[in-house]
């Protein structure tokens, strides 16, 4: 299977053609402007370039079809995660439904959330003041932190209702493909929010990912210098699952993290 990703096509006067990308045997289309270099992919050997030419003239055709704003709204649609074609055609269709001022509300809605929703400045979690719900709260156990990579980890969290300590946004995890390094953590800000609240326990719920692991690994390393316990959310075998379904990977941290019972 072939996987593109953002592979670009420029015409001689260097204009933005065309960004590809195939995942589960479909083609993804993103930021296409109505330019195309096909003497070069005509001209070319490889069956990819001819796949993608033959794409182009697809896509091409089915756009075309459409009135411009029509085709401005499908696209936007598009670069939500898990929407199709076929899903932001329909979702585009609907909206040509409704009435003038439910397009406006929306319009605006998506206008303002862009300027309303802000980080916290203590920990990071969305609002649309200066502090979070979770920092304002007098009843949250402030001897408790809670580190995560994206402020949309706090919820799955906060809905167990286990959790009711102080939680930390760092906003991303260490990877050297995207150069990220320990230095962007803003460990330093972390340092500050233990020594304030007087925290004793903090608690790494990052991915279970290799970012997410090297991210783990290093915070635990800088924490730990502090003098203060570093705990992560138990890995294996989920509630209702069967030996026969779980992957090796899973089992082994099932095993090495097995508790009295």
């Amino acid at each position: 299977m072939y996987f593109l990703k953002n592979k670009n096509y420029y015409s001689n006067s260097g204009n933005f053609i065309l960004g590809l990308e195939k995942t589960k045997g479909e083609f993804c289309v993103k930021n296409i402007q109505y330019f195309f270099i096909e003497k070069q992919l005509k001209s070319s050997s490889n069956s990819l370039d001819q796949l993608i030419l033959r794409e182009v003239y697809s896509l091409r055709a089915f756009m075309t079809k459409y009135p411009h704003s029509l085709q401005s709204l499908i696209l936007f649609f598009r670069k939500l995660p898990g929407v199709g074609a076929k899903t932001a055609e329909r979702y585009a269709f609907q909206m040509l439904d409704w009435s003038h001022k439910s397009a406006e509300e929306f319009a605006n809605t998506i206008k303002d959330f862009k300027t309303t929703v802000i980080p916290c400045h203590e920990c990071g979690c969305i609002t649309e003041k200066s502090k979070c719900f979770f920092c304002e709260d007098p009843s949250r156990n402030t001897s408790l932190l809670c580190i995560v990579s994206s402020s949309k980890d706090v919820y799955p969290i906060e809905d167990t209702r286990v959790f009711k300590g102080l939680y930390h946004v760092i906003g991303r995890l260490l990877s050297p493909v995207a150069k990220i390094n320990p230095t962007d953590l803003d460990i330093d800000k972390i340092k500050n929010r233990i020594i304030k609240h007087q925290i004793n326990d903090v608690l790494l719920a990052l991915d279970s990912t290799l970012e997410g692991e090297a991210t783990a690994l290093y915070l635990k390393e800088q924490i730990q210098q502090w003098g203060v316990n570093v705990t992560r959310p138990a890995m294996g075998m989920p509630m209702g699952s069967s030996l026969d379904f779980i992957d090796p990977g899973t089992l082994t941290h099932a095993l090495l993290g097995r508790h009295f019972f």
